[in-house]
């Protein structure tokens, strides 16, 4: 099993681009989708992802409605989501904590951050 795959799910493509690019020279290989819906679709067809970068403010459905998703689905108790916002004001990582998400990361991302989440996440 892979152990260092990451999903992340952004509906901003720019998003993706960037945390793909930073990821990959770290040495992790990532899966990205662009909405909620086909995150999720992707997670039911690659067992071995890590962690999901999950934004939380995406149209259709946003970061709350696909935790709720993956939180309700016995297939994916396991899988730590690291919530990834814009929102940085107080009482938005605790609302994100709440929903079901292991962690919380404000935009924009600070790299080494984000990499001791990531690490954090994958050891566990």
């Amino acid at each position: 099993m892979e152990k260092n795959k990451i999903l992340i799910i952004d509906d901003d493509t720019r998003n993706i681009f960037a945390l793909v690019l930073t990821l990959k020279t770290r040495g992790y290989t990532c899966l990205s989708a662009a909405s909620a819906a086909d995150g999720l679709e992707l997670l039911k067809n690659n067992r071995q992802i890590s962690v999901v970068l999950l934004d939380m403010m995406m149209p259709d459905m946003d970061g709350y409605q696909a935790l709720y998703s993956l939180r309700t689905d016995r297939r994916y108790p396991h899988i730590p989501v690291i919530a990834v916002t814009a929102q940085a004001m107080p009482g938005d990582r605790e609302k994100c904590l709440a929903a079901g998400a292991d962690d919380y990361i404000s935009k924009p991302i600070d790299v080494d951050d984000l990499l001791r989440l990531l690490e954090k996440h994958m050891a566990s």
